[in-house]
């Protein structure tokens, strides 16, 4: 229902009709539209969280750029979750509590990339002077704003060229720690051609 009515079509009313149910006895549960909406939310996020995920093939940078393919719209399913949650921005940023839990999952998915920001520089394939937190920021900023573009425009960014533009930021970071001889790490010498979408990975646009 959500992927699609979007939240404003998340009523009382709609869901009961879905459920064949009566209202009434929906609002025993939910005693408002925003009760629903928070439950929508946390059971997103409980998907989100045991979604099937990409097996990294090394650790380091090449599982960073698994995570972050994990958030892509890469498949159909994954599009429709990310459809979901880039709707749920608007609500969450209306309420506050809401909002609070929005950004405290966003949050735990940058913990996650952090740890493979850190293995990365470890290995010498991101910049050792850079903080591992801000690198993970970046990451999930690169992956949601990409996102939002191939939610808006799919056939601008199908999957092939989403993961190209991945690697090229993936690389571009890379090389800072590799010189600038254009001879840095390059994500555990994966390639585009060898980045062919794995399970359906249910992200919570940048949850990881």
């Amino acid at each position: 229902m959500l992927a699609d009515r979007g939240f404003d079509g998340l009523t009382l009313r709609a869901v009961a009709t879905a459920m064949g149910a009566s209202t009434g006895l929906l609002t025993h549960y939910f005693p408002n539209k925003r009760e629903l909406l928070r439950c929508a939310l946390e059971v997103l996020g409980e998907r989100a969280e045991n979604r099937p995920r990409r097996t990294a093939p090394a650790a380091g940078l090449a599982a960073l750029r698994t995570a972050l393919l994990d958030i892509l719209p890469l498949e159909a399913d994954a599009a429709a979750a990310n459809r979901i949650w880039v709707g749920s921005w608007d609500v969450a940023l209306a309420d506050p509590e809401l909002a609070r839990e929005h950004a405290a999952r966003y949050r735990r998915a940058r913990e996650r990339l952090e740890l493979h920001a850190l293995a990365a520089q470890q290995h010498g394939e991101l910049p050792p002077g850079s903080s591992a937190a801000d690198l993970a920021t970046a990451a999930q900023g690169f992956a949601l704003g990409l996102v939002v573009q191939a939610l808006f425009a799919p056939d601008e960014f199908p999957p092939e060229r989403q993961i190209r533009l991945l690697d090229a930021w993936l690389a571009g970071v890379g090389r800072e720690a590799g010189g600038s001889d254009g001879n840095g790490p390059d994500a555990g010498g994966l390639t585009s051609s060898s980045a062919a979408p794995g399970p359906a990975a249910a992200p919570p646009a940048g949850s990881g």
